[in-house]
């Protein structure tokens, strides 16, 4: 009797025990959940609040992104200026993005201290601050042709960081007078300006690239395979896979050669000689390749290049 009440007793345990259970659960099931304190909190205009009710920071505006952008740009700039022993001065804004991972490779690092050394040694053309003016006259959403050169004028006051072109009050070198002469035969209205100074053109959205952005004074090609070919070649391949419809104009074998990877399927590429005097008279002269420039723009549905445009610069 004594092991049946014992047995007896235990199942009762059991059974309120789970009704216990049973209870705390209802109960829990029937009780709402509590809710985050900011619930009972009105928020304010500048504060959002996400599905488990907790303030979260608004979406940046596409202006504040782009400010944001623009700013970590100019912060990185800076750094490579300082570490570039000054060469990366006056560096177009529009430029940077496009471009700054060049400046921290190898090549480039090389690149800096040898013009940093070599103009400690003697002149080199063109000044430090005119180095990279093509990239402030032709920014580079406006880019529309891009004429490839070879090296600065490696004369006293003739180089200032476009190429064929030269500085005011500068006489026209002699290949620049030959595209005047072509100029006159192929563009109704063009009148050689008096001046060698391209900056009107520049402005327009024609990139005048040289492949070497540093010359020593009076000694051509003398930068020649230091580094200056890796980053304008950079330069022509960003330009050849991130736009379309540009016109590409390269005279001389040597521009050719250079722009032989251009995708002729999404640009216009104009070859032929070179506007020297020892080559002009082989096809330079009669080449159109002005107003054929115009006529594939104009076909892109793009605005042509006002080649009469040459303001005396003051």
């Amino acid at each position: 009797m004594i092991a049946q009440s014992k047995i007896s007793s235990f199942f009762k345990t059991g059974q309120a025990s789970s009704k216990r259970s049973s209870e705390v659960t209802q109960n829990d099931q029937n009780t709402p959940p509590k809710r985050a304190k900011t619930e009972n909190k009105e928020l304010t205009p500048e504060k959002k609040s996400n599905t488990d009710g907790f303030a979260v920071s608004p979406a940046l505006s596409p202006e504040q992104r782009a400010r944001m952008e623009q700013n970590r740009i100019n912060a990185v700039a800076k750094l490579h200026t300082l570490n570039s022993q000054g060469l990366l001065v006056n560096f177009g804004n529009s430029w940077k993005n496009a471009l700054e991972k060049e400046f921290s490779k190898d090549y480039f690092q090389k690149l800096t201290k040898y013009v940093e050394a070599e103009r400690a040694k003697g002149t080199i053309y063109p000044p430090a601050h005119q180095v990279f003016s093509w990239t402030q006259y032709c920014t580079l959403d406006s880019v529309k042709v891009v004429i490839l050169g070879q090296d600065p004028y490696h004369g006293p006051k003739q180089a200032h960081g476009l190429c064929f072109s030269v500085q005011k009050g500068v006489k026209s070198p002699p290949s620049l007078e030959n595209m005047y002469k072509e100029l006159t035969s192929d563009i109704e209205g063009f009148q050689h300006p008096g001046h060698g100074t391209l900056i009107g053109w520049a402005e327009q959205g024609v990139l005048l690239l040289n492949s070497c952005l540093t010359v020593r004074q009076h000694q051509a090609n003398s930068h020649k395979d230091r580094g200056w070919e890796k980053f304008t070649d950079a330069v022509i391949s960003w330009l050849n896979k991130n736009m379309t419809g540009l016109v590409f104009i390269l005279w001389g074998s040597y521009a050719q050669k250079k722009g032989c990877f251009i995708d002729k399927k999404k640009h216009c590429v104009l070859q032929g000689v070179h506007p020297s005097p020892l080559s002009a008279h082989r096809g330079f002269f009669g080449c159109k390749h002005f107003s054929k420039c115009n006529s594939y723009l104009e076909e892109k549905g793009k605005t042509p290049i006002d080649w009469t445009l040459m303001p005396p610069q003051d």
